[in-house]
């Protein structure tokens, strides 16, 4: 049941519309493929959902508004909207060291999601999950710096890997939708509005470990883009009128 993760690489972010996030995907399948996760759903697209913690100070999404060097956050992810469905569940560390990402993670058992949610009984989480250093880690921040479930986002996501070569891979996000709960699945009676943010762009992230490719310096050059600084979950506070980056 246990399941660990790490990954280290590289993040670069770029907003664009919508015509020209198609026009790049397209240019480069040339040298990609779609993701095989993708592959099995409509339009080569897929749900990412994710439930991020914070305290009530918003320490976390300050550290990322104020370009803080190294940082860390949770989240819980997954990839659907049925709590039913066998898509996998995760617990996430998603943390930045100077100019490179780190993220770990561990499969979560459904059953377990509800620790998560309400913060209760977390020492049943802790039995259950014993050998796992990412959980314990978790625990010790919610019981330390009082994090607790803030926001939920979702959005589409079109991913391709390279065909050849080092890791590189490139997603492209649209249809951004936030809401204030502290579930990550909503049950009807405590539903949360849920507010989408500017629809018709998109954010595309390239993610890679040690180089990219000439062929998508081209397009980089060729579309004049530039880098960003973006965070979902920035976004998604901000969208929800919880905090915005000018506040005190």
């Amino acid at each position: 049941m246990i399941n660990n993760n790490l990954f280290l690489r590289y993040e670069f972010k770029y907003f664009m519309n919508s015509k020209i996030s198609d026009e790049i995907f397209n240019q480069s399948l040339n040298f990609m493929n779609i993701d095989n996760y993708a592959l099995k759903n409509h339009n080569n697209k897929y749900l990412v959902r994710s439930l991020y913690f914070d305290n009530d100070d918003y320490s976390n999404f300050f550290e990322k508004v104020d370009g803080i060097k190294i940082r860390k956050k949770f989240r819980l992810r997954c990839y659907d909207k049925d709590l039913q469905s066998n898509n996998p569940i995760f617990l996430e560390m998603k943390g930045r060291v100077h100019d490179r990402i780190i993220k770990k993670r561990v499969l979560i058992d459904k059953n377990d999601i509800k620790y998560f949610e309400t913060l209760k009984n977390l020492e049943k989480l802790y039995e259950k999950y014993e050998k796992n250093a990412l959980i314990k880690e978790f625990i010790y921040d919610v019981r330390k710096k009082n994090i607790k479930p803030k926001v939920k986002i979702d959005y589409s996501r079109r991913p391709l890997i390279n065909k050849f070569g080092l890791y590189f891979r490139l997603t492209f996000d649209s249809d951004l939708v936030t809401s204030k709960t502290n579930y990550l699945f909503e049950e009807k009676d405590r539903s949360n509005f849920a507010l989408q943010y500017k629809p018709g762009n998109s954010i595309l992230e390239v993610k890679f470990e040690r180089s990219i490719p000439a062929w998508f310096h081209r397009i980089i050059q060729s579309y004049n883009l530039n880098r960003r600084s973006i965070s979902k979950f920035v976004l998604g506070v901000c969208n929800c009128k919880i905090r915005s980056e000018t506040s005190d």
